[in-house]
């Protein structure tokens, strides 16, 4: 659209002229650079796709975060965890279609077998879990996938405080005994106690389209 209206703002001033009269160089060229298209490198594209996906898990950390608390204050744990199961993945899944990417939070020590590391997720998890082992640092990362038309952006998921440790804890010392009864009942299988804080927990995967990340840049 812009550019059919800068086309159309070219041929304007070429017809309001008369057979005498020519548009000045100087407001040909200011309006034909306008018209240029903004090159993007590869780089430009992937350093908008660490940004946007910053900004993305960030907003989905929050809203679970917020959720959890709620749900703790008016209920307590237990039922904070009842909670979980059947709202964590709707409020992704709300946040991904807001920004038309999908969102997946990944763990080798999962709770929900929903969120078992996929093929291309193991590497990628398994040099986090490397790096928080030999104590080096575990920054966000782009990775491209399907020929490059889709960047991967992943990022540590650390336990951050006591209040994670009421179901991530220590069996009969942070988590309670009515808790662990909750845990055994919808989560048979769990593999996500015995974490202290500071411990990976998992990555985020969010799948951002190439198109997109372009679209908003």
């Amino acid at each position: 659209m812009k550019n059919l209206f800068q086309f159309i703002l070219i041929s304007g001033l070429l017809i309001s002229c008369n057979s005498k009269e020519r548009v000045s160089k100087e407001v040909f060229d200011e309006v034909n650079k306008s018209m240029e298209v903004k090159k993007l490198s590869e780089a430009d594209i992937i350093q908008a796709a660490m940004v946007w996906g910053e900004e993305i898990s960030g907003e989905a950390q929050k809203q679970l975060i917020t959720a959890l608390q709620e749900a703790i204050a008016n209920d307590g744990v237990p039922a904070a965890i009842q909670f979980c199961q059947v709202n964590a993945l709707p409020i992704l899944q709300e946040v991904s279609e807001k920004y038309q990417v999908e969102i997946r939070r990944v763990s080798n020590d999962y709770r929900n077998p929903a969120d078992k590391p996929l093929d291309y997720e193991e590497g990628i998890l398994d040099t986090y879990v490397y790096n928080k082992e030999n104590n080096l640092p575990n920054e966000p990362n782009i990775q491209k996938i399907e020929g490059g038309e889709v960047l991967l952006f992943t990022k540590a998921i650390m336990i951050p405080n006591a209040l994670c440790l009421n179901c991530h804890g220590q069996p009969d010392k942070e988590i309670s005994p009515e808790t662990q009864k909750v845990l055994k009942e919808l989560y048979p299988d769990d593999k996500a106690t015995g974490h202290q804080i500071g411990d990976l927990r998992g990555m985020w995967s969010i799948r951002l389209p190439k198109k997109e990340v372009v679209k908003n840049m």
